[in-house]
């Protein structure tokens, strides 16, 4: 199945949370990638937001795939 998650920050959280977080982010996207779950992701222009499109075979491994984002795991985004 195809999933498309759009990423949203969480209410509060100041700009420079995400900084000491980004590398470890990248590095788990391109592993997604890699394990062919995360098909694609897009940057919106409008504001600060990602667009992913998973491929899973069920709600449940696309939402844990979505969990292991450090930046989901530090409570800055959902």
């Amino acid at each position: 199945m195809v999933f498309l998650a759009l990423e949203e920050d969480l209410p509060g959280t100041d700009a420079g949370a995400f900084a000491p977080h980004l590398e470890a982010e990248a590095a788990r996207v391109w592993t997604l990638q890699q394990q062919g779950v995360l098909r694609q992701i897009w940057f919106r222009q409008d504001r600060s937001a990602a667009v992913l499109l998973l491929e899973c075979p069920d709600r449940q491994t696309a939402e844990e795939a979505l969990a292991s984002l450090p930046l989901v795991q530090q409570g800055l985004i959902r």
